[in-house]
């Protein structure tokens, strides 16, 4: 991690609280009524077209958070003058899905133009995500604003690889005030979707450098993932994260306590001990697993940095007027 970007983590952790204050449930009741209704429905056409595209939109909360706060800079694209994230080594070849979140926008222009923003269309689409494939519904703090700029570097600098182990992990988490019971609950958003065989290459063929696989694997699942993915695959061929990849539910926690993880971090996450026990927990207790989740994504959504902020009118570019934008205070 860069030298510069950690007081900017710092400054993150520290703020957290100031933010959260200023965001609030209903945020939009009387500037847009409809808001929320409006983001579900576009969300449950996306699950009828492609259901798929759900688990895709709910990591979008992961990825625009965790860089810089939640203030859909992950959304922005490329220009002459600004890499934004999207090419990210995280971002590049995985999210997908922006269309979803342009529909979303359009649709609340239609209506209410100019009111809402897409960091909060990131927060409420996530929502929706987890409440349509059959996981918990809760309300969330709203009232955040759009960046002016995003940053590439920002997001390779903080966003863990899908090599990385519980230690990383749970260091990670931290510096964002999010607890070693947040960063297993947040793990179950693997719940749902799928991953690419690039992810797991090494686990199959040469984890840690060994040549060999990785022994956390259950010999029959480690047979299915050579099958779909054999080494001259194409390594955007994808497999699912769990048995129940379109049903949010806790068998993910089940996966990982037989040997069945997909990814080295969530595997890691039952063969290290400081975070085995609520791997166990979850795996048990779908009901605690929703709860922590929640808990998780709300303490998740209230991070922020001080910056000067807008409402987007297209979710991908920043406004051209500077009048149109101020700091959030």
């Amino acid at each position: 991690m860069s030298p510069f970007f950690l007081p900017l983590l710092l400054l993150l952790r520290i703020i957290t609280g100031a933010a959260a204050v200023q965001l609030r449930p209903g945020y939009y009741s009387g500037m847009c009524p409809e808001a929320e209704t409006i983001v579900r429905d576009v969300m449950k056409k996306a699950f009828a077209r492609e259901p798929r595209s759900l688990a895709s939109v709910m990591r979008f909360q992961f990825h625009d958070c965790f860089v810089n706060g939640c203030d859909a800079s992950m959304l922005l694209d490329d220009t002459p003058t600004m890499l934004g994230e999207k090419l990210s080594l995280s971002n590049i070849n995985s999210l997908r899905s922006y269309e979803v979140v342009d529909e979303v926008k359009e649709a609340l222009e239609k209506v209410c133009p100019g009111v809402v923003s897409c960091a909060d269309i990131i927060i409420m689409a996530s929502r929706d995500a987890v409440a349509l494939t059959g996981g918990p519904d809760w309300q969330v703090k709203l009232g955040r604003l759009d960046s002016l700029t995003a940053s590439q570097e920002a997001s390779d600098n903080v966003m863990p690889s899908p090599r990385a182990n519980a230690t990383f992990l749970i260091d990670l988490f931290a510096k964002f005030n999010l607890s070693v019971k947040d960063l297993v609950a947040l793990s179950g958003s693997h719940s749902i979707g799928q991953g690419r065989c690039f992810s797991i290459m090494f686990r199959l063929y040469n984890q840690s450098g060994t040549g060999r696989p990785d022994p956390a694997f259950e010999p029959m699942y480690r047979k299915k993932l050579n099958k779909l993915c054999p080494l001259n695959v194409d390594q955007n061929v994808t497999g699912d994260l769990d048995a129940t990849p379109i049903i949010f539910d806790n068998q993910y926690f089940k996966d990982l306590a037989s040997g069945r993880g997909f990814l080295n971090s969530d595997q890691t996450l039952f063969t290290f001990p400081e975070t085995r026990g609520f791997v166990k927990q979850f795996s048990i207790d779908q009901e605690e697993f929703f709860k922590a989740f929640v808990e998780g994504m709300i303490k998740m959504g209230d991070l922020q940095i001080e910056q000067p902020g807008e409402i987007r009118k297209n979710c991908r570019v920043a406004n051209r007027r500077a009048v149109e934008t101020f700091w959030e205070s």
